[in-house]
C-alpha cells in the first residue's frame, strides 16, 4: 500500500512543480539570469531642482536605464546629466552585444558629448565626463559640472533681483526676453583677454561673468540668457558650431528659444560687438530669428561662419519645407 501511495505522489508533486515552472517561467527565468550573469537592481536617485526633463527631437529623456540600441545610450548619458547626477551605475544587457563596444564609441565622442550638453539647464552642464567600462558590463559614469553650490546661489539671487526690477506681468513673453537681452548686454563687456589668450581672471565662460562681474565670452552670454529663459518657463536649448577641422581654433554657442509655435534663434554675443571706438553698441539683429533670416543675417559683405551649426542634432531648427 505504503509502495503505491508512493509511486502516486512523487509523479503527482512532479507534475505540480511543473505546473508551477510553466505559469512562473517568466518571473522563474529571471531570477535565474539575474543570479547567474550576477546583474544588481540600478540605483535611481532623485533628480536636482534644475532638471529640464524636456524631450527633443535628438535625444530624449528617460527613466529606462537598460539599453538596447545607440539611441538608448544617448537617452541615458542625457537622462544622467539632465538629473544632475554626479555618478551613475547601469548594465549592459547580455542580448545587446555590441553595447560595450557602442558606449566605448559614444563616450570617447567629444564633439557628441558636447552637443549632448546643450539640451540640459546649465547649472547641470558639466565640464568633464568620464565613463569606466567593465567587461562584464558594468557601466559607470562620473560628472563634473561648471556650477557648484555657492556659485548657483549667487547667480540666482541676481536673477531674481534683475527679473523683479525690469519685468512686469504687463509685459508679452516677448518684450521680457528683449528686456533680458537687452540688461546683459548693457552691463557686460566681451572679454577678448579670454578670447584670445584663453585666459583671464572673470568667470566669463559662464553666467557667473557677465551677471555677476560684467564680462562674458560667448558661453556666458549663453549661459545667463538660458537661465532666464527657463526661469521664464520658455522651452530652450543651446546651439553650438563646432571647428570643422584642427585649423579653427574656437566654435561658438548661442540660444534657440520656442515662442509662437515656432523654434527661433537667439545670439547676445552678436548683438553686443565688440567696438575698436571704444564705445558700446546694442544690437538687436540676432534677436528671435528664424534660421532662414539667420543665414541672410550673416551673409552681406562680410560672411559669419560662425553660425553652421549640424541639422541632424538640433533638427527644431531646420528650414521650412516649401
Amino acid at each position: 500500500m505504503m509502495k503505491l501511495i508512493r509511486n502516486i505522489f512523487i509523479p503527482f508533486c512532479c507534475l505540480l512543480l511543473l505546473l508551477f515552472y510553466f505559469l512562473h517561467i517568466d518571473s522563474i527565468s529571471n531570477f535565474f539570469v539575474k543570479y547567474i550573469e550576477k546583474v544588481p537592481d540600478i540605483q535611481v536617485e532623485p533628480q536636482n531642482e534644475y532638471a529640464k526633463n524636456e524631450n527633443f527631437l535628438f535625444v530624449q529623456k528617460t527613466d529606462q536605464f537598460i539599453p538596447y540600441s545607440k539611441q538608448d545610450i544617448k537617452n541615458i548619458f542625457y537622462s544622467i546629466v539632465d538629473n544632475g547626477w554626479k555618478e551613475f551605475t547601469f548594465y549592459c544587457p547580455s542580448e545587446y552585444t555590441l553595447c560595450i563596444d557602442d558606449i566605448k564609441e559614444f563616450s570617447q565622442d567629444q564633439d557628441l558629448l558636447t552637443h549632448l550638453n546643450n539640451f540640459v539647464h546649465p547649472y547641470n552642464g558639466f565640464s568633464n565626463v568620464k565613463t569606466m567600462i567593465s567587461e562584464s558590463g558594468e557601466i559607470t559614469v562620473y560628472i563634473d559640472y561648471f556650477y557648484d553650490e555657492n556659485t548657483i546661489e549667487v547667480i540666482n539671487q541676481k536673477v531674481e533681483e534683475i527679473m523683479k526690477e525690469n519685468l512686469n506681468n504687463t509685459m508679452t513673453t516677448e518684450e521680457k526676453i528683449r528686456v533680458i537681452h537687452d540688461y546683459i548686454i548693457n552691463h557686460t563687456k566681451y572679454d577678448v583677454e579670454r578670447n584670445n589668450e584663453s585666459n583671464s581672471i572673470y568667470h566669463s565662460y559662464i553666467a557667473y561673468g557677465p551677471l555677476i562681474e560684467g564680462y562674458a565670452t560667448c558661453n556666458g552670454y549663453t549661459d545667463a540668457m538660458a537661465i532666464f529663459l527657463t526661469k521664464l518657463g520658455i522651452p530652450n536649448f543651446k546651439v553650438a558650431m563646432t571647428p570643422e577641422n584642427e585649423t579653427k581654433e574656437v566654435g561658438h554657442v548661442w540660444n534657440a528659444l520656442y515662442l509662437n509655435q515656432e523654434w527661433l534663434h537667439l545670439d547676445l554675443t552678436w548683438d553686443d560687438p565688440v567696438s575698436t571706438d571704444g564705445k558700446d553698441y546694442l544690437k538687436h539683429k540676432y534677436f528671435l530669428i528664424t534660421t532662414e533670416e539667420l543665414e541672410k543675417a550673416d551673409s552681406g559683405e562680410v560672411v559669419v561662419t560662425e553660425h553652421q551649426f549640424k541639422r541632424n542634432i538640433y533638427l527644431e531648427l531646420k528650414e521650412k519645407e516649401n
